[in-house]
């Protein structure tokens, strides 16, 4: 499984509308980024209270893939 899908298998578990949910992916030499969009409802969802949600996503991307000795940044768009 890439970092795509098991990211896309989070955040749909995480959201009401599962349409909405848009991955795009990006690699450089400092690794890579993958900007996540989903609809405006589902936001706080996704954010969570004092922003422990995404934090939690961001951890588990990192920790899924420091066995490959990747680097990976997760970037949530409005």
């Amino acid at each position: 499984m890439d970092e795509v899908n098991f990211l896309k298998f989070i955040v749909e578990n995480i959201v009401s509308n599962k349409e909405a949910v848009n991955i795009a992916k990006t690699e450089d030499e400092l690794g890579t980024l993958l900007t996540l969009s989903v609809d405006k409802a589902d936001m706080w969802s996704i954010i969570g209270k004092w922003w422990n949600n995404i934090n939690s996503i961001r951890s588990l991307l990192r920790l899924y893939w420091v066995k490959k000795n990747k680097r990976i940044n997760l970037k949530v768009l409005d």
